[in-house]
């Protein structure tokens, strides 16, 4: 007896010495990139398609990919699933193609993705930038990494991983100036959970965006301000969330204020319309529109925008896999636009949530 005692006693220990060094690593390897980063920008271009050439409107659309894993049939460990990978490789890179081939039908002039994963056990180690870029010829492009987590145990039955991804802007016309910002997140355990989150701004002279010969987009002048936004989802408090968008509000102010023209798109993980439906889980947050900056308003509220033309939501809940009658869904995506940005036309685009938990926002603007 007392040999097998001292054997569990032993057994103990070791798990107890696992665990502790576990979590030395965690916090060891745990690093948020410094903000002000800036950002290389990207040419996937021919000789052919090099040059610009555009009149207003432009088109400009939003898609958060979920890196990958989120076919109709899978649900997410995080919001009550069963999965934390995508199924395999092939589904993966299925998956990816899938949301690209969608973005190139609608062949916009700007596209603002989310949750675009560069090298993560979840996605199987797939570029999905370097997957999109061969569907995305003909564009600028910046990349904004949101986090490089350090190995993360949960859950026990199929371990996160380690995992780098982050935030693509797309541009038909020159980006010439790119940041990153790193947005405030919670401070507690949580962090690990939710990890690291930020915003990009990508800068486009209006000369870029004429295309008229002999400009040039180096001269400056006014710019288009495009705003990649992925906002905090798990773990976060009320006070985050309003610390971020007060951040984000601050710089678009700035970029106005300078006479810029401002459109902030992408993955809110706030519900962007001003109906709360009773069954809302805890994360569909009603957006703070009365937090909103003087000079910005949500473009899914513009007059000109039919109940039709947002009746599909563009989120799904992944508790479960995707049924048309029994999911949860709810408006996450879309953009804040400046006062100087008319907008021609929005709409959510339904694909049945066919390639991710997401589904595209398009919107047609143009400048004042």
């Amino acid at each position: 007896m007392k040999k097998a005692f001292k054997w569990i006693v032993a057994i103990f220990l070791i798990i107890v010495l696992i665990l502790i060094g576990y979590v030395i690593y965690v916090f060891a390897a745990y690093e948020r990139l410094p903000d002000q980063l800036t950002l290389e920008v990207g040419r996937n271009m021919s000789s052919e398609n090099e040059a610009y050439h555009s009149g207003e409107p432009y088109t400009i659309l939003s898609y958060n990919i979920g890196f990958g894993a989120y076919l109709p049939d899978y649900s997410f460990f995080m919001d009550g699933g069963k999965s934390s990978w995508g199924k395999d490789a092939d589904s993966v890179t299925a998956a990816v193609c899938g949301a690209a081939g969608v973005i190139s039908e609608v062949d916009p002039d700007f596209a603002l993705l989310q949750e675009v994963d560069r090298d993560g056990t979840r996605s199987y180690h797939i570029d999905e930038l370097e997957l999109l870029n061969q569907f995305m010829e003909g564009y600028y492009y910046t990349y904004a990494q949101n986090y490089d987590s350090p190995f993360l145990f949960f859950p026990p039955w199929e371990p996160h991983g380690a995992n780098k991804a982050g935030v693509v802007t797309y541009s038909r016309a020159e980006i010439t100036d790119a940041i990153r910002r790193s947005l405030p997140i919670s401070e507690s355990f949580s962090r690990f959970v939710d990890l690291d989150r930020c915003y990009s701004i990508s800068r486009i002279p209006l000369s870029a965006l004429s295309g008229e010969p002999g400009t040039s987009a180096a001269a400056g002048g006014r710019m288009l301000c495009l705003y990649n936004m992925h906002m905090s989802a798990y773990g976060s408090s009320d006070e985050i969330r309003a610390g971020q968008l007060a951040m984000l509000y601050e710089d678009m102010t700035a970029d106005y204020e300078a006479g810029n023209y401002v459109i902030c798109g992408g993955d809110f993980n706030h519900n962007l319309k001003t109906e709360a439906p009773e069954n809302a889980p805890e994360w569909a947050y009603p957006f703070p529109r009365e937090s909103l900056p003087e000079g910005f308003r949500m473009a899914i509220d513009d007059s000109g925008v039919t109940e039709e033309d947002t009746a599909h939501n563009t989120c799904r809940s992944a508790d479960e896999p995707y049924s048309e009658e029994t999911t949860y869904t709810v408006t996450l995506d879309g953009f804040i636009v400046s006062d100087n940005v008319i907008v021609r036309s929005y709409r959510h685009i339904d694909t049945g949530y066919a390639y991710s938990d997401h589904d595209p926002v398009l919107m047609e603007f143009e400048l004042k």
